[in-house]
């Protein structure tokens, strides 16, 4: 696991949090609610990859 993984999940999470902060003081909470759901679409789809690593060294370990 990079630590670089870690920083752009961070940072996913720091822009959601403001761009929801910001749509929910201007009354527009219903997009605030399609921000953080794209937002966890996105860390899920970057987590993805790395979640099929490690069930391929999960598989290679209990074969032997």
């Amino acid at each position: 696991m990079n630590i670089d993984l870690i920083f752009k999940i961070a940072g996913i999470g720091i822009v959601v949090a403001i761009l929801n902060l910001l749509l929910s003081k201007s009354g527009r909470d219903e997009q605030g609610t399609m921000i953080i759901i794209a937002g966890m679409i996105a860390v899920l789809l970057i987590l993805s990859g790395e979640i099929a690593d490690l069930f391929e060294i999960l598989e290679r370990f209990f074969k032997r």
